[in-house]
C-alpha cells in the first residue's frame, strides 16, 4: 500500500464516522428541535380516554374497501334510489321531475312526436323543422342566440329522429344564471323566426349529405332496408329527406309544421337537477303556456306485414354490405325484457355473442356482425348487419341463417343467460350515474307513456327470466324464414359453397367500415 493511499482511507474513515455520530444526536434530539403544536385551549382539550392513535382518524372517515376477491359476482350491484315525480299542466304536457342536489346544475330535456314519422309528403321537414329552431328569434340570429347560451354557460342541443323530436337545455341553477337561460331556451322553442338565408345554408347542408350517401355502402345499405321493411309505411322515408322535398320547403311551411307538433299536448318535459317541486312546477307550466296550443298527435299506424325478399344494391366495393331482419315490436310489447336479453345473446352485445363466435372467431368472415332491437312507437325493426368479402356473401347468409334459427329453436344456454344478465345488472347503474342519463330515461318514459317505475320494473323482469321465456318470446316474434335481406356490392357471382358445419376456421378478417346506425 503506498504512502499517499493510508493518509487518504483514514479521512474518508473519519469523515463518516463524523456524519454517523451527526445523525445519531439528530435523530435523539429530533423532538426538541421540531416546533412544538400549539397548546389546546379549554374548548380543544381532549381528554386523555379519547386520544386518537396515528391514522386513526383518516381510518375514520374513509369507507372500508373490499377486495375484489370479496364481491359477489352472482349479487346484482346495488341500484340508485330515484325518487320520481310526474303531473299534468294546464296546458296538457307531461312533466317528470326528479331532484338532484349534488350539483348546482338543471338537465331540462323538452320531447315532441314530431319526428321524421310526421313528415306526410314532405321528407325531411320535421328534420329542417328541428335543425331550425336556434337559428334565429325576434331580435338574434344563430350567432347571438350561441352567445346568449355561451354567456350564461349553459348548453343548447336539439335532434329529430324518426319518432320524435327532442330540444335539451343544460345550466346553472343559481338565478341570475338560471332565469336567463330558461327565458332564452323558451324562446327558442317556442317562437323560432326560421330565417331564409338560414333555410338555405341547412338545405345545402343536406343535398351535400345526400351526395355523400351516394358513396356509402352502409347508407344505402340502411335506407333499402328501412324501405324495404316498411313500404308505404311512415317510418320508410329517408329522415332527411330527398332532393325534390327539400326544394320544396320554406319558412312558412316550417312555421305551419311548428305551429302543429310543437304543441304543449304533444309535449313531455323531462327535469333533473337541483330544484325542488315548486320550482319544477313553475318551469314546466311557463315552458307549456308559452308553446303553442294544441293537442298531442295521433298514434302512428301500425305498418303491414312484410313479404321475405333480397334486395341488392349494385356498388363497386372490394366488400359487400349484409343487412336482414324483419319487423320488431312496439316499446309496449310485454316481451320486450326476454327479447331484450335474448338479442344481447344472439348479437348485441359484441364479443362473446354467439353471431360473433360463429361470424368472425369460428370461420373469419368478418370484423365484426350485431344484431339490434329498436323497439319504437309503432313495431321497430329487428335487424342483423354485417360486411365480408364479395366472394363469402353466401356463406355467411348461410352461417347466419343457421345461428339465428338454432337461436330461435333452443333460446340461449343456461351459462349464456347468467352472464347477459350479470352484464345488464351491472351496466344498469351507468344509464343513472349522471343527470343527464337521468333526464334521458325520463324523457323516453314520458315519450312512450311507461309506468313512472319503469327502470325497476325491467331489471326485476330481467332478473326472472329464465332460458324457456327467452326461447319463447323469440318464436313468437323472430321467423328466421321471413327476412328482408338487404346486400350492397358488386353485382352477386353465385357459386357453390360448402356446408356450414364442414367449413374450416380462416383468419381473413375484414377491417370495419364506418357503419351508418338507423336513427331510433
Amino acid at each position: 500500500m503506498s504512502a499517499r493511499t493510508i493518509p487518504l482511507s483514514r479521512w474518508l474513515l473519519a469523515v463518516g464516522l463524523l456524519v454517523l455520530v451527526m445523525g445519531l444526536l439528530l435523530f435523539k434530539s429530533r423532538d426538541t428541535l421540531a416546533p412544538a403544536p400549539p397548546a389546546p385551549t379549554p374548548e380543544q382539550s381532549v381528554p386523555v380516554a379519547e386520544a386518537e392513535t396515528p391514522g386513526e382518524s383518516a381510518a375514520e372517515t374513509l369507507p372500508a374497501l373490499d377486495s375484489l376477491q370479496q364481491v359477489d359476482l352472482d349479487k346484482a350491484p346495488a341500484r340508485r334510489s330515484l325518487d320520481l315525480q310526474h303531473w299534468t299542466t294546464d296546458e296538457g304536457a307531461r312533466v317528470y321531475f326528479m331532484q338532484a342536489a349534488e350539483l348546482p346544475m338543471l338537465d331540462l330535456q323538452l320531447l315532441f312526436a314530431a319526428g321524421a314519422s310526421r313528415d306526410g309528403n314532405l321528407p325531411g321537414l320535421a328534420l329542417v323543422t328541428n335543425g331550425m329552431l336556434n337559428e334565429g328569434i325576434e331580435g338574434m340570429d344563430s350567432g347571438a342566440i350561441a352567445a346568449g347560451f355561451e354567456r350564461l354557460g349553459a348548453q343548447f342541443s336539439n335532434s329529430s329522429h324518426r319518432d320524435m323530436a327532442l330540444a335539451s337545455l343544460r345550466t346553472l341553477t343559481a338565478s341570475e344564471k338560471l332565469q336567463p337561460a330558461l327565458d332564452l331556451f323558451t324562446r327558442v322553442v317556442t317562437r323560432p323566426t326560421f330565417p331564409q338565408d338560414a333555410l338555405e345554408r341547412l338545405r345545402n347542408q343536406l343535398l351535400a349529405s345526400l351526395q355523400m350517401r351516394l358513396q356509402s355502402p352502409a347508407a344505402l345499405g340502411s335506407e333499402a332496408f328501412w324501405a324495404g321493411l316498411y313500404p308505404q309505411h311512415p317510418y320508410g322515408s329517408l329522415p332527411t329527406g330527398q332532393a325534390d322535398s327539400l326544394a320544396l320547403l320554406t319558412p312558412d311551411t316550417l312555421e305551419t309544421f311548428h305551429q302543429q307538433y310543437y304543441t304543449a299536448g304533444n309535449a313531455v318535459i323531462a327535469l333533473v337537477g337541483n330544484i325542488d317541486r315548486q320550482q319544477a312546477e313553475r318551469i314546466a307550466s311557463r315552458l307549456s303556456s308559452a308553446l303553442p296550443a294544441g293537442p298531442a298527435a295521433a298514434s302512428i299506424a301500425e305498418p303491414d306485414p312484410m313479404e321475405p325478399r333480397h334486395e341488392h344494391v349494385v356498388f363497386d366495393s372490394q366488400q359487400t354490405h349484409i343487412m336482414l331482419g324483419q319487423l320488431g315490436i312496439s316499446r309496449h310489447d310485454p316481451d320486450y325484457a326476454a327479447l331484450y336479453v335474448g338479442n344481447q345473446i344472439l348479437g348485441g352485445s359484441g364479443f362473446g355473442s354467439r353471431l360473433m363466435e360463429q361470424i368472425r372467431e369460428t370461420r373469419g368472415l368478418s370484423y365484426s356482425v350485431s344484431s339490434s332491437l329498436i323497439p319504437m312507437e309503432a313495431p321497430g325493426p329487428f335487424q342483423i348487419g354485417m360486411q365480408t368479402r364479395n366472394d363469402q356473401v353466401e356463406l355467411a347468409l348461410e352461417v347466419i341463417d343457421a345461428t339465428l334459427s338454432e337461436f330461435v329453436a333452443e333460446g340461449p344456454t343456461q351459462a349464456e343467460l347468467v352472464r347477459s344478465k350479470r352484464q345488464i345488472m351491472g351496466q344498469f347503474p351507468l344509464s343513472t350515474a349522471s343527470n343527464d342519463a337521468i333526464v334521458s330515461q325520463l324523457g323516453a318514459i314520458g315519450f312512450y307513456g311507461l309506468p313512472l317505475n319503469h327502470m325497476q320494473l325491467f331489471l326485476d323482469q330481467v332478473e326472472k327470466l329464465t332460458v324457456e321465456d327467452i326461447r319463447a318470446a323469440f318464436q313468437r316474434h323472430v321467423h328466421p324464414d321471413r327476412q328482408l335481406i338487404v346486400t350492397v356490392g358488386p353485382e352477386p357471382v353465385l357459386e357453390e359453397v360448402e356446408a356450414v358445419d364442414e367449413v374450416e376456421p380462416t383468419d381473413n378478417l375484414i377491417e370495419p367500415e364506418q357503419m351508418v346506425e338507423p336513427a331510433p
